[in-house]
């Protein structure tokens, strides 16, 4: 099989169930030239490696002609809304990363995220009360989804009942991500600018309003917040806003997704997390170097010719980073098909690495660590209906687009 064909089977649908055989097959080119300006990048080293070096940028506009397909597109695309700090370099990214922490984070706000502990417990326990008597719950619409938006709602102060609206756009945009080569790509960047401008113009009417009357929320602190970097312009407020929402919530998703399935097919790990709840902390950095919500970073460009495992990248070219690979990989893992809460030294590739590490990701993993303990001490004998189960279509945030779980009961 070449790589060629390869890339297609793990951009293919129908391998979105298991696509680590494929992973292991990419792993013996690590860095694989795919025509002209197209780069995989497959083991954990080299992953490592391009995640920290300056060389690489975020930033969609530095493509080459050739990488982008046509840059007046690539323009069009973005100026619905402009880049958030994801898809920026520094210094750009630097300055609105620190300034989106100083109301989430230490070292202004150290205690954000602990401090909600007790209420994302709250939530989690009320959506499980919500099973009711049922024997059979779909994982994904009863608690995975509704969970994390909730918790995004109340952080960002968005309304609740507004859910409906942003959850569409939300789906348009994140699926714009995925790298389907059998999808009209004009096709889907129409749907995903509209889906931008839309979403802009909804947090725009937000943003307005916690200007004049602003709360305690992150939303009120992004327009009024006044740091030593200055503050935001309202642009740069609504692309944040608006990354923080969809991030917010995606990943989580699909991290307390897959861990429950996981368990579920690990039912000795899930009576161990249920008389041990301690057991949640690593089993969380294990969950997310397993079976990552992340599952590669399509769109990183060389700002200079990077020679790279034998292989040079040119300048302009789009790099492809498959980090659940690099987290597979036996070069750096020991047997790492193997599911192991108790693995040492796991260092993982599942919130990415160097300065665009995961925002969120003490707040996903405190979100995820209390959803599983509370799921496996209160579902009484859950089994899955079937596996595998359904997958969403995107292959970049990859999970079960349903979990269907039996039980016997719901314990209080």
């Amino acid at each position: 099989m070449t790589q060629g064909t390869l890339l297609r089977q793990i951009t293919d649908h129908a391998n979105r169930a298991d696509p680590y055989p494929l992973y292991a097959e990419l792993r013996k080119t690590p860095v694989s030239q795919q025509g002209d300006s197209l780069f995989v990048v497959s083991t954990y080293w080299e992953i490592k490696s391009l995640l920290h070096d300056p060389r690489i940028s975020s930033d969609a506009r530095n493509l080459s002609p050739q990488a982008a397909g046509s840059l007046p597109e690539q323009e069009e695309e973005e100026s619905a809304l402009p880049p958030a700090f994801l898809k920026l370099d520094p210094p750009d990214h630097d300055r609105l990363r620190r300034m989106t922490m100083r109301p989430f984070g230490p070292p202004h706000t150290p205690r954000r995220v602990h401090n909600m502990r007790g209420e994302l417990g709250r939530i989690v326990s009320d959506l499980i009360d919500g099973f009711g008597d049922r024997d059979q719950i779909d994982l994904v619409d009863d608690f995975s989804y509704p969970f994390p938006v909730t918790v995004i709602c109340r952080l960002l102060g968005i309304p609740r009942e507004d859910e409906a609206r942003f959850h569409s756009w939300a789906d348009t945009i994140a699926a714009s991500l995925d790298p389907d080569p059998d999808q009209d790509p004009g096709e889907r960047r129409r749907g995903s600018q509209q889906a931008r401008t839309e979403l802009g113009m909804y947090l725009a009417g937000l943003i307005d309003e916690r200007r004049s009357a602003p709360g305690d929320d992150m939303l009120s602190a992004l327009v009024t917040d006044h740091s030593p970097d200055g503050q935001m312009t309202p642009m740069e407020v609504l692309s944040t806003a608006a990354l923080l929402l969809i991030a917010g919530h995606e990943t989580t998703v699909n991290l307390i997704t897959n861990g429950m399935l996981t368990l579920l097919r690990n039912p000795d790990v899930l009576k161990r997390l249920r008389d041990e709840p301690r057991l949640a902390v690593p089993l969380m950095e294990e969950l997310l170097r397993f079976e990552p919500p992340v599952q590669l970073l399509p769109q990183r460009t060389t700002l200079a010719d990077i020679d790279i495992a034998g292989v040079t990248i040119p300048k302009g070219a789009s790099v492809w980073l498959v980090l659940a690979s690099g987290n597979r990989d036996p070069q750096r893992f020991p047997d790492p098909d193997r599911f192991d809460p108790d693995r040492k030294d796991n260092q993982h590739l599942g919130f990415g690495s160097g300065i665009h590490n995961c925002f969120g990701a003490p707040l996903a993993r405190l979100e995820a660590q209390l959803a599983l303990t509370e799921l496996a001490r209160r579902l009484d004998n859950p089994r899955l209906v079937e596996d595998p189960p359904p997958y969403r279509q995107n292959a970049v945030l990859r999970g079960p687009r349903h979990l269907n779980i039996s039980l016997d009961s719901c314990r209080s």
